[in-house]
């Protein structure tokens, strides 16, 4: 049986490696300016614009599901 100081060492452990920033949330920083910028660098082009800027969403959606679905799953275990 363990003892409470061994339980206290374990959580210090978890606290020490959960330090880090965490990156999968600041994803959207990343592709919320770019929708944008995709629309105004690319307005004499419509056919590649209209691509990309649908490819990024879709991605932005995906990322955003996975989340999500990611905060679910760690909820119910």
């Amino acid at each position: 049986m363990a003892s409470p100081s061994d339980t206290s060492n374990q959580e210090a452990v978890v606290r020490k490696q959960n330090k880090g920033a965490p990156f999968k949330f600041l994803v959207p920083l990343i592709y919320a300016p770019a929708l944008p910028l995709i629309r105004l660098t690319l307005r004499k082009n419509p056919v590649v614009r209209d691509r990309l800027f649908t490819i990024v969403l879709a991605g932005a959606f995906a990322h955003g599901f996975y989340l999500v679905t990611d905060i679910y799953d760690s909820e119910s275990k």
